[in-house]
C-alpha cells in the first residue's frame, strides 16, 4: 500500500535531488521548493551538511516532503529518520537498508539498475524503486523493456534526468516521479539566489503541467442564437461549423452552448499534459473543483472538470490533452 506521502511525490511527479554544502541554506532552499510548486527534497548524503540539512528543512518548513538520498547504511538510514526525514532512497540495492526500512514502516525506494535488482526488491515486497543511472543504462527504452516482465513495478529514474527529457520518462507508465538536480541549479544555491529557485522550479512545473488554451465557452440564451453565433465565428475565421446536442463548435476555437450554462459569461477550456497531477497541483494551492462535473476515462481517471471558481466571468474547465 502506498502511503500518503509517496502518493503526494508521485501526484508532485518531481524529486529535486539536494546536495549542500552548508546546513544555513536548508530552510531558504525548502522554502524556495515550496513557493516554486515542488515541495519534495532529497537530500543526499554526498556532503557533511546532509544530516543537519535534512534536521533543518524538516523542523522550519513543514510544508516540505524532506527524505534522504544516498543512504548506504543502516546508521544513516537511523539517522535520516530521527532528523525527520520521511522517505529514504538508496543509490543501489542495499538488502540491509531496505530491510530495516520496512521492518520500521519507513518509505524506502531502493537504486536499481538490472533485472536482479528488480527481483531482489520484488522478493522483499517493494513496487517502487528508483532507476539509477538512467540515461547511463538505456533510459525510456530500458524502461519500456522493463514494463513486461516487471509490469507490477514502477520506477522514479535518475542520473541524466532533466528538464529537456523529463516528460519522455513521465509519459511512461511504469514511471512514477523523476529525480534530478535540475530543479536546483547549484550556481543558484552557491549565490544563494532564492528566487531563482523559485523560478527554476515553475518554469519546470509548468513544462510539465503543460497548461494551454484548448478552446473558449459562449453561454446563448437559446439555439437560435448559438445557431448564429457560430455561423459568424466559422465565417470570419474559415472554421467548420459541427453541431452536437447541447452546443455548436466553431472549429476547435469556440463552443457556443444553445442553452445558459456554466459561468456567467462562458467558460474556457485548458488542456494539460497529465490531468491527475493538475489535479494535485490544484489541491495543494487549495483550489476548489465543481463536484458535479468530474468525466473519468475508462480506466477511472479524470479527463474533465471544470474548478468551482470563475474569473472574468468565466468557468474554467480543464480537461487531459490527446496523447
Amino acid at each position: 500500500m502506498t502511503s500518503k506521502n509517496m502518493q503526494d511525490i508521485f501526484d508532485i511527479g518531481l524529486v529535486p535531488l539536494i546536495s549542500l554544502d552548508d546546513a544555513n541554506d536548508a530552510v531558504p532552499l525548502a522554502q524556495a521548493l515550496v513557493k516554486g510548486g515542488i515541495p519534495v527534497a532529497e537530500v543526499t548524503f554526498r556532503t557533511a551538511a546532509g544530516l543537519d540539512s535534512i534536521r533543518e528543512m524538516a523542523a522550519k518548513v513543514p510544508d516540505i516532503i524532506v527524505g534522504a538520498g544516498t543512504v548506504h547504511d543502516i546508521a544513516h538510514a537511523e539517522q535520516a529518520i530521527d532528523a525527520g526525514a520521511k522517505f529514504i532512497v538508496t543509490p543501489g540495492f542495499n538488502p540491509s537498508v531496505v530491510k530495516w526500512c520496512l521492518d520500521n514502516n519507513i518509505d524506502v525506494v531502493p537504486g536499481t539498475a538490472s533485472p536482479a535488482d528488480i527481483e531482489a526488491a520484488m522478493a522483499m515486497g517493494l513496487n517502487t524503486c528508483k532507476f539509477f543511472p538512467a540515461e547511463a543504462y538505456g533510459g525510456t527504452k530500458t524502461l519500456k523493456a522493463l514494463s513486461g516482465p516487471f509490469s507490477g513495478i514502477s520506477f522514479m529514474p535518475t542520473g541524466g534526468v532533466n528538464e529537456e527529457n523529463m516528460l519522455d520518462y513521465l509519459s511512461l507508465p511504469n514511471v512514477v516521479a523523476v529525480g534530478g538536480s535540475f530543479m536546483t541549479p547549484s550556481s543558484a544555491i552557491k549565490a544563494k539566489n532564492w528566487d531563482n529557485i523559485v523560478e527554476t522550479c515553475q518554469q519546470i512545473l509548468s513544462r510539465l503541467l503543460g497548461f494551454s488554451l484548448a478552446h473558449v465557452g459562449i453561454n446563448c440564451e437559446n439555439a437560435k442564437q448559438a445557431d448564429s453565433v457560430t455561423s459568424r465565428l466559422a465565417e470570419l475565421f474559415l472554421q467548420e461549423k459541427i453541431e452536437h446536442d447541447g452546443a455548436y463548435f466553431a472549429g476547435s476555437m469556440a463552443e457556443v452552448i444553445k442553452s445558459p450554462f456554466l459561468g456567467k459569461n462562458g467558460h474556457l477550456c485548458i488542456d494539460t499534459n497529465d490531468m491527475i497531477r493538475a489535479v494535485a497541483y490544484f489541491r495543494r494551492k487549495g483550489i476548489k473543483f465543481n463536484d458535479d462535473t468530474w468525466i473519468n476515462d475508462e480506466k477511472g481517471n479524470p479527463k474533465v472538470v471544470y474548478l468551482a471558481e470563475e474569473v472574468g466571468g468565466f468557468c474554467i474547465h480543464l480537461r487531459q490533452k490527446a496523447k
